[in-house]
């Protein structure tokens, strides 16, 4: 992709080029999620990914367990630490799938898949600490009149920004994993009886965000519960851990948590933020300015990765390599993104901006983005 797009000059020239009835009439039959696709890809992946994880410490018990019968690696111990760092990845890629799931359920109506809703929360939201409401304010990054502004926390326009502030954005990866811990075991308490506390920590630390200067707005009553009801789950399973550090006793607990529990627990959570900060990085070209932009700017801002679908999806998993088509269709489910995007991409004009919305890899835009940035500093 050329790095001479710019809102400026790109949008309004492109602005008649591009017809959202057209492109909706194309992929007009991809906007039904389908349940079983959600269900089986949510609880495969977490059920491979929390098994991986559970072997990471250990990965002799797969031989002890008959899981892994390989005689040339009898009495040996050089394949510990490479089987080690394979369940590793392989877990921490899986719950990173696992917990995208969190960007679905932010467009699915409240009144749809409130089965799925819940189990999600139960298996991932909260015991990974990232329960659905955090994510609620994902919403303004997609309204219209917020997209790129002060109103819209997940926007900063880092390509007219000096290289320091996308290093700053990705250092946040190591600290992101100690303040959730801080979030929700130490300050949630304190805001069941301070109402000042309250509201400072909704809306400072209360959002999946990227600019630390959003303020998200006071919740309503409504989901204000919901919010207390989540908080308590993810209150929960940190004094729980802490318990099970601290405790050991009886059938159910016969030894302590290791501390290499929390070793593990917080290297996967590193892994995870650190994966998601670099493919938020290149979900847009962060060529805003500050102002309202047109749709079109919009689009052209976005960018898909249709190449590479494997390793692509790892790194963007549930839908997330077509982040341009995902702002032009936010409703659409994921499952129907490649081939939706495909079409558009056979159907519209020649000259459409659409099609100069496609990346071929994440370190291209990365370096695009490395490059633009240095010139505006």
């Amino acid at each position: 992709m050329s790095e001479a797009i710019s809102t400026s000059s790109t949008a309004p020239a492109a602005a008649n080029e591009f017809s959202l009835a057209e492109a909706r009439r194309i992929v007009g039959d991809f906007f039904r999620p389908v349940p079983w696709i959600y269900w089986t890809d949510l609880l495969v992946s977490y059920a491979v990914g929390m098994t991986a994880f559970s072997f990471v410490l250990r990965p002799e018990r797969l031989a002890d367990n008959g899981l892994w019968q390989i005689e040339a690696l009898a009495g040996s111990t050089a394949w510990v630490w490479p089987a080690r760092i394979a369940l590793f990845v392989i877990s921490a890629l899986l719950i990173y799938r696992c917990s995208l799931f969190i960007h679905e359920l932010v467009h699915i109506p409240a009144n749809q898949f409130t089965a799925f809703r819940f189990v999600w929360n139960l298996l991932v939201g909260i015991p990974f600490l990232i329960p659905t409401f955090v994510y609620y304010t994902h919403i303004d990054h997609h309204r219209r009149k917020h997209y790129g502004t002060d109103e819209d926390g997940e926007y900063i326009p880092l390509a007219n920004m000096p290289r320091w502030q996308t290093l700053w954005y990705l250092s946040q990866t190591f600290l992101i994993p100690v303040l959730a811990i801080i979030r929700w075991g130490v300050l949630t308490p304190i805001t069941w009886f301070s109402p000042r506390v309250r509201d400072w920590v909704h809306r400072h630390a209360s959002s999946m965000i990227m600019d630390p200067k959003y303020l998200r707005p006071l919740p309503t009553k409504r989901t204000l519960r919901i919010i207390r009801l989540q908080e308590i789950g993810c209150l929960v399973v940190i004094w729980f851990i802490a318990f099970r550090m601290l405790y050991a006793g009886g059938i159910l607990f016969e030894q302590k948590l290791s501390p290499w529990f929390l070793v593990q627990a917080y290297c996967t959570a590193v892994f995870i933020v650190g994966i998601n900060a670099l493919r938020t990085l290149g979900a847009h070209r962060w060529i805003g300015d500050g102002t309202q932009m047109t749709f079109v700017e919009q689009m052209l801002d976005s960018v898909n990765y249709p190449y590479h679908p494997f390793t692509g999806g790892l790194w963007a998993p549930v839908g997330l390599r077509f982040h341009a088509l995902h702002h032009i269709f936010p409703s659409m489910p994921y499952h129907a993104l490649p081939e939706a995007h495909r079409r558009l991409m056979r159907d519209l004009p020649a000259d459409s901006p659409y099609r100069r919305c496609d990346e071929t890899t994440l370190t291209h835009a990365l370096a695009v983005l490395w490059r633009r940035a240095r010139a505006n500093g």
